[in-house]
């Protein structure tokens, strides 16, 4: 059994592609493995992900026949993986070396179901080190117990997966895989999902993740029709949320956060192609009827007035033929 695995999905990133597997190779290890994840990808990235399945020690190169998005992509990398554990990469960011040593001499050191770390954050030139939102450190915690206060940003909401590493229990738990198909927000009810039913977790401020702001072909950039599957995504937290035995208390921190996000979205609705940004707006009104309605009320009652009114405006509007699915 490899010690670590580490999954990296690739689309479409032949610029950055080349950054991201000498990083890997720079963190080479006997019993490493990289699982080289290509998503139908269509501009020579396959073809750096072959050479590269000959020259990276420890490379498993795996191809998608159609592509089928980051959370599906990640999925295929986890039913692949043999390591006691698992992290993930993104096809276009990239690691300092040794970086993995370090992460696996972390979770070892801890014993815990999963470890999250901080990272960098790179737009063009600069460089932004962005932390795990929870104070203490370098001590076995249980997760549940990070999930709230409502009102604050939490570690639910830092719910990038390539930030931490993942021991193996996890994915026999079925706790590790994303929901099939999200094309975006995928990492959102994956994290909810961790933090609700592992056992026990860290934080480390252990650095070695930079992250890739600002990429033209990232669907943080194009407005089209898939980033609506944020819906789909906080749809999946609100249930879990309220099916918990916890509901009470996890339920105002699930719904202010889909609120949230849905109030940014709002916020930058020119971004989107005319036709989306009509859907948007229809399925996001269908989502606040959704909502368990005493849940939302205290969370509008508790945001600022700007997006509370957005908000407020949309849901007069969501009549029953408003219902869109996702």
């Amino acid at each position: 059994m490899p010690k670590l695995s580490v999954i990296v999905p690739f689309y479409n990133v032949r610029q950055y592609a080349p950054d991201t597997l000498r990083s890997l190779r720079a963190n080479a290890r006997d019993d490493f493995e990289f699982i080289l994840v290509d998503d139908c990808s269509s501009d020579g990235t396959a073809d750096l992900l072959e050479r590269a399945e000959s020259e990276l020690p420890g490379a498993v190169l795996v191809r998608h026949e159609r592509n089928g998005g980051l959370a599906t992509a990640r999925n295929t990398g986890i039913d692949r993986a043999r390591g006691e554990y698992l992290t993930f990469l993104d096809g276009d960011d990239w690691l300092a070396p040794g970086y993995y040593d370090r992460l696996v001499a972390a979770i070892e050191d801890l014993g815990c179901d999963f470890v999250r770390t901080d990272h960098v954050q790179c737009t063009a030139r600069a460089r932004l080190v962005q932390r795990v939102p929870h104070g203490r450190r370098n001590v076995r915690l249980n997760p549940r117990d990070a999930i709230l206060p409502a009102h604050r940003s939490t570690s639910v909401d830092y719910a990038y997966a390539w930030a931490g590493v993942y021991h193996r229990r996890l994915v026999e738990r079925g706790l590790l895989h994303f929901t099939d198909g999200l094309r975006t927000a995928e990492d959102r009810p994956w994290i909810w999902k961790l933090h609700r039913e592992a056992e026990s977790f860290a934080v480390t401020g252990l650095l070695g993740v930079f992250y890739r702001r600002g990429v033209a072909s990232s669907l943080t950039q194009i407005g089209d029709v898939r980033q609506l599957d944020f819906v789909r995504a906080f749809d999946e937290v609100v249930a879990g949320a309220a099916g918990d035995a916890d509901a009470a208390r996890l339920l105002p921190k699930a719904v202010r956060t889909y609120c949230a996000i849905i109030s940014h979205h709002l916020g930058s609705v020119e971004r989107f192609e005319p036709a989306v940004a009509r859907k948007l707006k229809a399925m996001s009104a269908a989502a606040l009827r959704r909502m368990p309605q005493d849940a939302l009320d205290d969370v509008l009652g508790s945001m600022d007035a700007e997006r509370a009114t957005r908000l407020r405006r949309l849901r007069r509007r969501a009549l029953p033929g408003a219902e869109v699915a996702a």
